[in-house]
């Protein structure tokens, strides 16, 4: 007896077009896994998720969500676009809310984006340290966090930075290892040891 090759559809590779794919593709390809990124006209599929990124989100979005303002909205895990090739997905983004579309709405423009966070996991460190931070100052979103686990205790720390408009990159303005209060975008006050009740 021998074996059937693979020849369902499921079973083939994409392959990208001689320039990469753009936004419209990533909105309108059938079948792409859920939470893919486009990143210089490369799609890009995560791995899943583990606890410490789902709780670390949810910590987060639920800190944000209790003092900011009525003119902003806190979103998770949506994509962002910021050039015809590039739209990846923060973990979380602080967004205006007059650019809230509605429950069927699927991303947001880079420029009605106030803050972008992510938070690091093995199979995304060079893209969240790197690689999307240096994109998302390029665009101009003013505030960026990065989101580690550190410690014994596996804690979340807040590595928070802010835009320069003068060069278009991130400036490194605090650490925050078990209390985040910032003034900016607006009064920020998360404890980050409420991650252990979650």
């Amino acid at each position: 007896m021998t074996a059937e090759p693979l020849t369902t559809a499921a079973a083939r590779w994409p392959v990208p077009p001689p320039d990469g794919y753009t936004v419209d593709d990533l909105f309108t390809l059938p079948d792409l896994p859920s939470h893919t990124e486009l990143i210089d006209g490369s799609l890009v599929f995560v791995s899943p998720q583990r606890t410490f990124h789902s709780i670390s989100i949810d910590l987060l979005v639920n800190g944000l969500r209790r003092t900011v303002p009525p003119e902003l909205r806190v979103r998770r895990e949506m994509t962002v676009v910021i050039d015809k090739r590039n739209g990846p997905e923060p973990d979380i983004c602080v967004v205006r809310a007059e650019a809230v579309a509605g429950q069927k709405q699927t991303h947001f423009q880079a420029a009605d984006v106030l803050l972008a966070a992510e938070v690091v996991l093995p199979d995304s460190e060079s893209r969240d340290r790197d690689t999307k931070p240096h994109k998302y100052a390029a665009a101009g979103i003013p505030h960026f966090w990065r989101v580690e686990m550190t410690g014994e205790d596996d804690r979340p720390v807040v590595y928070v930075y802010e835009l320069d408009p003068l060069t278009k990159s991130y400036i490194f303005s605090g650490m925050h290892h078990t209390h985040l209060k910032l003034s900016a975008p607006f009064t920020i006050d998360i404890d980050l040891t409420e991650i252990d009740q979650l």
